[in-house]
């Protein structure tokens, strides 16, 4: 069953930042697919910077370190991940809607679901 929370999440993040291509200029997202690899190299790299910086300075920390980290963990993510193409400008306004619709569409990623909070 954990599995399948986790997979539900994966497709939500990917949905959300589907409707961020949509709503946010310079940001552009060749479909689902790209949005499901994006969303998961986005958790990814927040898990390692996390690894290696501690919760604050990860994208799922809040203040402006972590929408700064968001914003340049979403446009490095954007050389990984084929049919993504991010500015900087696109980035800093990406990671200013994830956090506004965070905050009423809670999404957690796998590998923030398992840590204490």
């Amino acid at each position: 069953m954990k599995f399948l929370g986790h997979v539900v999440r994966f497709i939500v993040s990917a949905i959300v930042l589907l409707v961020v291509g949509w709503i946010v200029p310079q940001f552009t997202i060749g479909g689902f697919w790209s949005a499901l690899v994006l969303a998961l190299v986005i958790a990814l790299l927040g898990w390692i910077i996390e690894g290696i910086f501690g919760k604050k300075t990860t994208p799922f920390g809040r203040g402006i370190v972590g929408f700064l980290v968001s914003a340049l963990v979403i446009w490095i993510a954007q050389f990984v991940v084929s049919g993504v193409s991010v500015s900087i400008l696109g980035a800093l306004l990406a990671a200013l809607v994830i956090g506004i619709i965070d905050l009423f569409l809670p999404v957690s990623t796998p590998f923030e679901a398992g840590k204490s909070k």
